[in-house]
């Protein structure tokens, strides 16, 4: 019996529940009996410690990536998304950048009238077809935070209340054609429920089974910002603030690096690191 203590993202101390972490190491593809051994290795050592969750999933992070190197990749992915926080603005720039790659241009932060109230939308994104999503976002700093059937009542109101006017985007006037609920971790069974009932669309990191974030992310070939473990926490706080978000465009590092006192050789460690990542095609992991 192993005594561990997590502070969780609200500063709340309770005891470790071993089998998130397990449940995480396998649904990044790591086999059983992987899982388990990085799992009791981890474990060991951290036994009678009190740490914050992400502190026990690096643990865990570096043992997978002696384990298997593509599983790692992929943990490391949500790992990331989660690391976009603590407020879920970056997490909207980022899934604005993936929509970009699908043919999409977006704007962010966007304040739309409805037939009652005014709306603030997290991401507006349009194609010269007339195609014009909506998309709200639910950003959690913990994998086990699920987006619930309240939320989803919520949001599907206010898509239905925007779905009467038409909007000014690309030159054009259009109507909504669809209102997408986006998250970083999962949805509740009731919500995906309610949603299927409603033809409301839900994007999750493993929902749906096609067209999910993961899969999206995978697709686009875009990483986050938070994937490079050669940037210190501060350093990325500066490349948020300068709105990059995605680790692709090296290009636009350096400005931001020797506005830091980066030196030049260490700006290219992280450039290097930036390229290494954005190289994985994670969709061949399967």
């Amino acid at each position: 019996m192993h005594h561990i203590n997590v502070i969780k993202a609200n500063g709340r101390i309770e005891s470790f529940n071993p089998s998130k972490l397990m449940t995480s190491l396998m649904n990044a593809g790591t086999s059983e009996e992987d899982s388990k051994r990085i799992l009791e290795e981890v474990l060991q050592e951290v036994e009678g410690q009190t740490l914050p969750t992400n502190k026990i999933y690096k643990k865990a992070f570096h043992h997978l990536n002696e384990v298997a190197h593509h599983a790692s990749i992929r943990y490391s992915m949500r790992r990331a998304l989660i690391e976009l926080g603590p407020d879920g603005f970056a997490f909207e720039k980022f899934f604005a950048e993936i929509l970009k790659r699908k043919g999409y241009e977006t704007m962010v932060d966007q304040l739309i009238y409805g037939k009652c109230v005014p709306h603030e939308l997290d991401v507006v994104a349009w194609k010269k077809s007339g195609e014009l999503v909506m998309v709200e976002s639910k950003f959690h700093n913990e994998f086990g935070f699920k987006t619930d059937l309240k939320v989803v009542l919520y949001v599907n109101a206010r898509f239905q209340d925007l779905s009467f006017n038409e909007y000014s985007y690309g030159g054009m006037k259009m109507k909504m054609t669809s209102g997408w609920l986006v998250t970083n971790t999962k949805f509740t069974e009731r919500a995906i429920t309610y949603a299927l009932c409603t033809n409301m669309n839900l994007v999750g990191w493993n929902y749906p089974k096609e067209n999910n974030l993961q899969t999206m992310i995978e697709e686009s070939g875009l990483r986050p910002i938070t994937n490079l473990r050669t940037l210190s926490g501060s350093e990325i706080k500066e490349f948020i603030k300068a709105g990059i978000v995605t680790c692709n465009d090296t290009n636009s590092f350096d400005p931001i690096l020797r506005y830091l006192g980066i030196s030049t050789s260490r700006i290219e460690e992280i450039k290097k690191e930036a390229e290494k990542v954005c190289s994985y095609k994670l969709v061949e992991m399967e």
